[in-house]
């Protein structure tokens, strides 16, 4: 891996995970401390990260906790209407997975005229705004805190959702590749998605049009475990069509 493509891999990981241990850095990537800590240096020059003593951190992310502001921002003319579009999906009385991320957040928002729903989600921020309807019984996972997602991961967070069985899950994704499948930053997340996914009747991946094949560091699956890829019109006619073949029903926001 070349240097610059490992800085673009170590940052992707920060700003999901919030920080990072120069030590947890050289073993995941495979190179020496030193080389990790020069990464950092151009990362902290870039502006892009603080470094600290024995590794780095994401600037300005405790503001967000404290906000309870996710950091990831980018896309948002397309997050939004994906995620007014997969609201379509929920009925009423309908028990639900919502996994963490800006899209299924747009979702959350667009839940308030339904009724009765029981929904686990790992992200605090969907907790407070669903927990606020009356109507809805909601339940938030354990698991190890993840500041610029306000998410809890890990194998905790994949404990609680061992035995339960949902209607639907609305999953997130960093990056979608039809020769590996659905792609995260940090290896922390995998266990909770397979959970997420395991424990679902229908998957539906709320994902842009910009994640289809870009590449990420950890790998979930093949993309045989989605029924629906909910996206904006900016995908491919290819694109469409490879989905499809794989049974994958596409879904376009308006």
């Amino acid at each position: 891996m070349l240097a610059e493509q490992r800085r673009q891999k170590i940052i992707d990981l920060i700003r999901e995970n919030g920080a990072a241990r120069v030590s947890y850095l050289s073993e995941t990537f495979g190179v020496t401390e030193p080389t990790i800590r020069q990464d950092l240096m151009k990362l902290e020059e870039d502006g892009e990260i603080v470094r600290e003593h024995g590794g780095a951190f994401l600037k300005d992310f405790s503001k967000g906790v404290r906000e309870l502001s996710l950091h990831h921002r980018e896309n948002m003319d397309k997050k939004i209407p994906i995620g007014r579009k997969a609201a379509e999906f929920v009925k009423n009385g309908d028990t639900i997975i919502l996994d963490s991320g800006s899209t299924v957040t747009e979702l959350a928002k667009s839940l308030s005229a339904r009724e009765n729903l029981k929904i686990i989600t790992n992200s605090l921020n969907i907790t407070l705004l669903l927990g606020a309807e009356p109507d809805h019984e909601v339940h938030l996972t354990g698991g190890e805190f993840k500041a610029p997602t306000l998410s809890l991961t890990g194998e905790k967070a994949a404990e609680f959702l061992a035995g339960s069985f949902v209607d639907k899950l609305f999953l997130a994704t960093a990056g979608i590749s039809f020769k590996v499948g659905l792609m995260y930053p940090g290896f922390s997340d995998i266990p909770v998605k397979r959970a997420m996914i395991d424990s679902a009747r229908e998957v539906y991946l709320l994902a842009d049009s910009t994640k289809i094949g870009k590449t990420s560091f950890a790998v979930l699956s093949a993309l045989d475990c989605i029924d629906y890829l909910i996206t904006d019109p900016g995908i491919g006619v290819e694109d469409r069509r490879r989905f499809e073949e794989l049974g994958i029903r596409v879904v376009l926001c308006d």
